[in-house]
């Protein structure tokens, strides 16, 4: 049977507003004729006219967050302990590379949530109701992937208040029957900053800061950010990759995300 390979993930990018302006990629390109004296520094008494075309070699200089383009965050990220709710007490939450890779080669799920405002918090009752729709109950290490209004609108300025986002009570839901490794199209799987900003002026209320990713605190989960092309996807009959890069004791590694289909 023949597979195909949607890429989920976003280009390393600097000129586009894919995180706040303090926190964007910067990225150098030297191209192959301001190389040369990187070369010679191995070969001395070598002249550019002796290689082909007078080209060395290009390469990029990249200053980067873990947290820059499709990335997974590990529960480090959310909190300095995970599984209150599974261990009295915690434990040290786990850095990206002690995260099992068996969590991200899975058979993925994707929720439709695209009609749902920008800066709306998701709840369980939704997750509830679009897997009904789907016809899809859940297994333990599903990977589930919100498609949100975000998704058509990265490259714009409006990127970073785009899309819903997933609460403590929605992500809490989804870890107690086993899943670990979840995902969206948006900048943070919690609503945008600038949504949540609003709710804590109203209500004074500091639980609805980042309720999504402490969530993590209770039971240990990853997530992917910044997914790209999640409208391309059935809402199931599709396997998730998104190994990360493996940086010690890192609270996030990049990924390059794919869906397989069987065509």
């Amino acid at each position: 049977m023949a597979q195909r390979i949607i890429d989920l993930s976003i280009s390393i990018d600097a000129d586009v507003p894919s995180d706040p302006p303090m926190a964007r990629p910067k990225v150098t390109y030297l191209d192959h004729g301001q190389t040369f004296g990187r070369l010679q520094a191995f070969f001395p008494g070598l002249t550019p006219d002796r290689l082909p075309d007078g080209a060395t070699w290009a390469i990029e200089k990249v200053e980067l967050t873990t947290h820059n383009g499709t990335h997974l965050d590990a529960p480090w990220h959310f909190h300095p302990t995970m599984n209150h709710a599974l261990v009295a007490g915690g434990e040290r939450a786990a850095t990206i590379d002690e995260i099992p890779l068996d969590w991200c080669f899975r058979p993925g799920v994707k929720l439709d949530f695209r009609h749902l405002p920008d800066g709306h918090v998701a709840t369980a009752t939704e997750v509830e109701a679009e897997l009904a729709r789907i016809g899809h109950v859940l297994k333990p290490l599903d990977i589930v992937l919100v498609n949100t209004a975000a998704g058509g609108r990265y490259g714009a300025p409006d990127y970073l208040d785009a899309g819903c986002g997933m609460g403590r009570e929605a992500t809490l839901w989804l870890t107690s029957r086993g899943v670990r490794v979840v995902g969206t199209d948006a900048w943070s799987w919690d609503a945008p900053f600038a949504a949540t900003a609003k709710r804590f002026a109203e209500t004074d209320d500091a639980s609805l800061i980042w309720e999504g990713h402490k969530a993590g605190r209770e039971i240990g989960y990853c997530h992917l950010e910044k997914l790209h092309n999640l409208e391309l996807l059935p809402a199931t009959g599709f396997t998730v990759a998104c190994f990360p890069v493996k940086i010690r004791a890192a609270s996030a590694g990049w990924t390059r995300a794919v869906a397989i289909l069987d065509d």
